[in-house]
């Protein structure tokens, strides 16, 4: 039996499919990741960030919604999705958490070497990680009127948070 050619047609067909593939399977990863993670009310978050300006996440999400992303200087995935949010700090309000990634002085040097402007908070100890019960980095939750809108896992793009921010 002879093989058919598969026109343009054919092959617009299988791409299609394959990225519906690969946003089922992302889709299911991102639920399963935050299966145990915080919901409905935001756990309060007060604190003073490593540029030394007063956070109080409920206060800030009152009037809009605020991208809270968990990160680490460690995390390989963070070094891709980090640009992105701190793309994101200039048009939204974001509120960064440097997970266990050493002290102030070092969490800041490292935003300042790579020229991050977003607002961040050291947890030396993953006190407020574990209270946002996360356990995949980075993670990223929306906050709005003080109640968690969104959360994600992994790697995301600016327009993918800025869907996530529009919709909360």
């Amino acid at each position: 039996m002879k093989k058919q050619k598969k026109g343009l047609t054919g092959w617009l067909k299988e791409i299609g499919i394959m990225i519906l593939l690969v946003i089922i399977v992302n889709f299911g990863i991102d639920i399963y990741h935050t299966r145990s993670t915080v919901s409905g009310v935001a756990p309060e978050l007060i604190a003073v960030s490593v540029q030394g300006n007063n956070i109080d996440l409920i206060k800030m999400s009152e009037k809009k919604p605020v991208l809270v992303y968990f990160w680490g200087i460690w995390c390989p995935v963070c070094t891709t999705v980090t640009p992105y949010v701190n793309f994101i700090s200039h048009h939204y309000q974001v509120v960064s958490v440097a997970l266990t990634s050493g002290s102030a002085d070092r969490v800041l040097q490292y935003l300042h070497a790579k020229k991050y402007s977003s607002t961040t908070i050291n947890d030396p100890k993953g006190l407020i990680s574990h209270k946002w019960s996360v356990s995949v980095t980075p993670s990223i939750f929306v906050v709005n009127k003080g109640k968690i809108t969104s959360v994600t896992t992994g790697f995301t793009t600016p327009f993918g948070m800025w869907v996530r921010l529009f919709f909360s």
